[in-house]
């Protein structure tokens, strides 16, 4: 299997480099000073699971990479469809593209670049980011993959992926409605960015203020009820489980959006608050705290220049 990863952030430079950890071709996508560290050093991984360094082939221009039978797709929302384009020519004959990206949407923004058939679902749960330059640093010790096909072609695809990162060291499972699973950490995924975001504020003082739990709670619940109005058989009590989780999380945690915030870079905010309020006017419900979190957060959502 001929891998891909575009996009080397904390997602895809972790388990691409397990992948090639474990001998698998890989070949990553990535720019700037990550790039030239990964060429002059290989890609460095800081992990409770093992510490590794891992002599990896690294490329700035797409065209360079070759074939690939799996793109394992990483790229922040707001350059969604420009490294789609970019991989027209990368994609083996059969060859598919997993989005592990925030929000909801990206088997439909891809798949109307490169097709449907080649674009399947995928939700990765771990927390890692770039600690500096060719070096990918995970927090604690969740790092699994949920994949899944989005049409039945690609049920052989998602096997054969999850036989190989079966063999590299972390676990991935096939599931039969991966756009139930994105919704899942859609839900949770909403509060808990808008949350931190909103309050400049890890997740350790929005617990223990009544004021800020709830609004990470009606944030999430919004969220649900939305869900629920597009067909995602999420049940009762599936807020109440979120919360449940939140609670066991170190004080310090802070989303991924909070960190671009305090960074000055761009926000994913279009395509998690804002993605609510859109889905939410289709089907004439009223979101008001998640309104509320994309209007006071959109003046930040462009970086500072």
């Amino acid at each position: 299997m001929r891998i891909v990863v575009m996009g080397a952030g904390g997602v895809g430079g972790y388990f691409g480099g397990r992948l090639a950890q474990a001998g698998f071709p890989v070949t990553f996508i990535a720019r700037g000073a990550h790039l030239a560290a990964m060429r002059a050093h290989g890609l460095g991984l800081r992990s409770a699971l093992g510490d590794a360094t891992i002599h990896v082939r690294a490329v700035g221009d797409p065209a360079e990479a070759g074939k690939a039978d799996v793109v394992l797709f990483a790229v922040k929302l707001w350059d969604t469809e420009t490294a789609a384009v970019l991989l027209k020519p990368v994609l083996a004959e059969n060859g598919v593209v997993v989005p592990f990206q925030n929000g909801v949407e990206s088997i439909e923004r891809i798949g109307a670049v490169l097709g449907a058939e080649r674009v399947m679902g995928g939700v990765a749960y771990i927390a890692a980011r770039i600690a500096e330059p060719g070096v990918i640093a995970h927090t604690g010790k969740i790092a699994r993959l949920r994949i899944g096909a989005a049409c039945p072609s690609q049920q052989a695809a998602a096997q054969a992926l999850q036989a190989a990162c079966g063999t590299s060291g972390f676990e991935t499972e096939v599931t039969d409605d991966i756009r139930r699973a994105l919704w899942e950490k859609f839900v949770f995924l909403v509060g808990m960015s808008g949350a931190t975001a909103l309050s400049r504020l890890p997740i350790g003082p929005i617990r223990e203020d009544a004021q800020l739990r709830w609004l990470l709670e009606a944030a999430m619940r919004e969220t649900w009820t939305v869900a629920r109005a597009r067909g995602i058989d999420l049940p009762e009590d599936f807020v109440s489980r979120q919360m449940e989780l939140v609670a066991g999380f170190p004080p310090g945690t802070k989303s991924s959006m909070l960190g671009d915030l305090e960074a000055g870079a761009k926000l994913e905010l279009p395509w998690l608050a804002g993605a609510v309020v859109r889905m939410a006017q289709d089907h004439g419900l009223e979101v008001p705290v998640n309104r509320t979190i994309l209007a006071a957060l959109t003046p930040f959502a462009g970086g500072r220049p």
